[in-house]
């Protein structure tokens, strides 16, 4: 590297095989001070959000593409300057600074923070543990005027000598953020009413409607807000009445999940089984083990009991948990079980899998399961852990779903949905009685699997949750 130099930071490809990444969130501005391994932006993939660190020392130059903009792998992002150019950046910076600033203000200036406009409207000062180290004296940069001479017009107006516009970062999650985004919505305009002053996403819909609401009778054309927080619709948009749809950008997880759904569908020929089946006694199980000091402070459900029968379901019929090679026209059987738990986030459905879930004990594969949750709760599911899968769980019951037939995970061989759980009539010991009952669905692909083997799986699922003591001696 030589001495003085500008480094370009460029796209990384964060997964295996991923051609492209859209800019969710920039941590940096040009003229901060970045070090090797700090955070600079926030990603989305086809697979998940990651945060990029920047691997060396030196002061940000620019910043090549703005938030929302997807950048093919290996373009690059962000100009830093290393060594003596970052050293004799700030310098030539103070010297522009120096002539640009008013002569009366050179005291007052020296106290005050700098007032940064966002990349996007909407975004602000980040708030989270990478922070941005301030320049003293910087001024308001020419394309951001326009928004900074309304603020220093009102002051003028009466409060006295004019300061730099400064806008606190709207407080609101990432699910609310990504939402106000996809609707063109600036944070900034909008009325919080959480907890706290944070931003729900009944605020964010609540400034749609608003937003969209025809002007009065008797206004004027010109009074319209001059902070809309809907974009002007581009003259090839005006054909649709925006009141009464909302687009949203099909990409990230979004798009990937779409592309992978129609590859599976139309590449391997599914096959869907049903079986309903008495979970009383699972559900009791369930219960028992809720008090059990082994499982004290595991998340235990009817899903971890249904995810360990089917892992002793394919222990007992191995050739189950397969997947088809297209190239060599070979059937692969896998020799361990990487569990899928296929999971609906605010950035569309993604299928992290527990790594050899085969070999776990009970409580082990509860304490993977309550990670793998709440990583994905939280957005931080990381490509890895949604790679390798072999079979996949989805529960639609969660949402009152009696079953479905769900689409194979691609490269998979089977996945097993699980439906609701409820209080049905049922015979029992010759007697009809409320039973805890529920609807599991197997798809499997029928290049691979026939009949004979799909059905065995599925039987013997529902023999161990109709007995579960059978998790005992057929595990």
């Amino acid at each position: 590297m030589t001495e003085g130099s500008v480094r370009e930071f460029k796209m990384p490809d964060v997964g295996e095989g991923l051609t492209e990444a859209e800019i969710l969130k920039w941590y940096v501005q040009p003229g901060d001070t970045v070090t090797d391994g700090q955070v600079v932006c926030e990603v989305e993939t086809a697979k998940a959000a990651v945060e990029l660190p920047i691997p060396y020392d030196g002061v940000v130059r620019e910043l090549h593409f703005p938030e929302g903009t997807t950048v093919d792998v290996g373009t690059s992002i962000i100009a830093v300057a290393v060594g003596g150019a970052a050293a004799a950046e700030p310098a030539q910076e103070a010297v522009e600074d120096t002539a640009a600033a008013p002569a009366a203000t050179d005291a007052a200036e020296e106290k005050k923070p700098e007032a940064r406009q966002p990349v996007l409207v909407g975004y602000g000062v980040s708030t989270s543990s990478t922070r941005r180290r301030p320049r003293k004296g910087a001024q308001v940069p020419a394309q951001e005027a326009p928004a900074a001479s309304a603020a220093i017009q009102a002051e003028m107006n009466g409060h006295g000598p004019a300061a730099p516009a400064t806008r606190e970062r709207p407080l609101a999650k990432p699910p609310v953020r990504k939402l106000a985004k996809d609707l063109g919505v600036d944070l900034a305009t909008v009325t919080p009413t959480g907890p706290d002053g944070v931003i729900t996403r009944e605020d964010v819909h609540a400034a749609v409607a608003l937003a969209q609401a025809p002007e009065p009778a008797t206004a004027p054309a010109a009074a319209a807000p001059a902070a809309s927080v809907a974009p002007a619709p581009s003259p090839a948009a005006v054909s649709y009445d925006t009141a009464r749809e909302t687009r949203i950008p099909v990409k990230g997880v979004r798009k990937a999940t779409a592309a992978a759904m129609v590859g599976s569908a139309f590449t391997a020929p599914h096959v869907t089984e049903f079986v309903t089946v008495d979970v009383t006694r699972t559900m009791k199980l369930v219960e028992e083990l809720k008090q059990d000091k082994e499982f004290t402070g595991l998340r235990v459900n009817p899903l971890l009991l249904i995810a360990k029968a089917l892992l002793v379901a394919i222990k007992r019929n191995p050739d189950i948990n397969a997947s088809w090679d297209e190239a060599a026209q070979e059937i692969v059987v896998k020799h361990y079980v990487n569990l899928g738990i296929a999971a609906a986030t605010p950035r569309g459905l993604i299928v992290p899998n527990i790594k050899d879930a085969h070999a776990k004990t009970l409580p082990q594969l509860a304490g993977s399961l309550g990670e793998l949750v709440a990583t994905a709760r939280e957005g931080k599911t990381s490509p890895a852990a949604m790679q390798g899968g072999t079979v996949t769980i989805t529960n639609v019951g969660v949402f009152g779903v009696d079953t479905g037939t769900p689409i194979l995970n691609p490269g998979e061989s089977a996945i097993l949905a699980v439906g609701a759980i409820k209080l049905q009539p049922w015979v029992h010991k010759g007697k009809v009685k409320p039973r805890q009952v529920t609807t599991l669905a197997l798809s499997f692909d029928h290049r691979l699997v026939d009949g004979e083997l799909g059905s065995k799986v599925l039987a013997d699922v529902a023999a161990i949750l109709e007995q579960p003591k059978r998790l005992l001696t057929w595990a």
